[in-house]
């Protein structure tokens, strides 16, 4: 075969590579519950509060400043990102308090809760895009080998964007018997990638449901979701509580800021610790991501006036998603977090904490 001859089957590989990463819509009965959702109207899903334009620039607009160079420059750390040499070792013994939150990088965090394991977002991914020549790519290695983690009882999704959402990671995951809970219609991707249906638990928000002894919610969150260029909305983005027989936390994916984590807060907390997102924001989209000083003023909301649990600062440090310096996000996070009196963590990519051990 001649070089031009295997142009067009390499094509066609890389056309269906790209289909799959897209993933699927949701269809059938999936579909019909979607519309029977209370959160779903005028054929899309809506936010808590208005979200307004998802962007205050033209994609042309954004794609300047974010290729421009000296941009790119202030954005990337200055060296190699520190990661904690012994995650795996320091894993193989339980948590003598029973809750150990292990942050992987970006939003991928190990929950090690009342004798269950929980994994937040997956992405082992090196790039957070359907192509693997393009897109943001990975500022630090993996902490640890996707395959070596060992078995965790329950994948936790909080929507379908591919810094969330991540086909490899979820094909490498299929296969271990792990169960899926992800918000309403996510569940196509998962099914398109592999997942059987039986292992898959759908949520809209406010629904709970039993996983290994764990009650996990979908709790309301202020984003959207979409994989492809149409961006239909037929997806539920949410945020997470989880709670065991001794502890409870909570995972907010992407959200901007909302008056719901009060409610959030009074109706599953007081947290032990929560996972928070401070990072990828700007003036240009500012309701749907958080900066850090609202990542804190959410912390405070979801615990309602009881005892603070610790904060774990998530979605930064991993992919350049935004304008922002590097380092910015944690610093800001640090000294809001100082000045609230908040309790929080900063660990290295696959450092493990016991919440408990900073309260002290």
């Amino acid at each position: 075969m001649t070089g031009a001859d295997a142009l067009p089957p390499l094509r066609s590989r890389l056309r269906a590579l790209r289909t799959a990463a897209f993933g699927a819509d949701p269809a059938g009965e999936r579909m019909e519950r979607i519309r029977r959702s209370p959160h779903f109207a005028d054929g899309v899903f809506q936010n808590p509060v208005g979200a307004g334009t998802r962007t205050s620039a033209s994609a042309l607009e954004l794609a300047k400043l974010y290729f421009r160079k000296e941009e790119r420059l202030r954005r990337s750390p200055a060296g190699p990102v520190p990661l904690h040499a012994t995650t795996l070792a320091d894993l193989a013994q339980p948590p003598a308090t029973g809750l150990r939150l292990t942050w992987m990088g970006h939003s991928s965090v190990l929950a090690e809760i009342d004798g269950r394991r929980v994994l937040f977002d997956p992405v082992w991914g090196q790039r957070c895009s359907p192509f693997a020549f393009a897109g943001p790519k990975r500022l630090h290695p993996v902490p640890v080998p996707l395959a070596s983690l060992g078995p965790v009882d329950a994948v936790v999704i909080s929507h379908d964007h591919y810094d969330h959402l991540d086909m490899p990671s979820i094909r490498a995951l299929a296969g271990t018997g792990t169960v899926f809970a992800v918000p309403l219609g996510v569940g196509a991707h998962l099914e398109h990638w592999g997942v059987p249906a039986d292992r898959l638990r759908e949520f809209d928000w406010n629904e709970t449901a039993k996983i290994a002894g764990l009650a996990l919610t979908a709790t309301p969150a202020r984003h959207f979701c979409g994989r492809g260029l149409r961006n239909q909305q037929h997806t539920l983005w949410a945020s997470w509580a989880v709670a065991g027989p001794e502890h409870r936390i909570y995972h907010s994916g992407d959200t901007g800021y909302f008056e719901g984590f009060g409610d959030i807060g009074a109706e599953h907390g007081p947290f032990d610790a929560t996972m928070i997102q401070i990072g990828a924001y700007s003036d240009h989209w500012p309701d749907i991501h958080m900066t850090p000083e609202q990542g804190i003023r959410a912390h405070l909301d979801l615990q309602g006036g009881q005892p603070l649990g610790v904060m774990l600062p998530i979605h930064w440090g991993t992919f350049n998603l935004a304008f922002h310096p590097w380092a910015e996000p944690a610093e800001r996070t640090m000294f809001a977090a100082h000045r609230a009196g908040v309790a929080t963590a900063a660990p290295r990519p696959g450092e493990p904490f016991q919440p408990a051990d900073r309260r002290r």
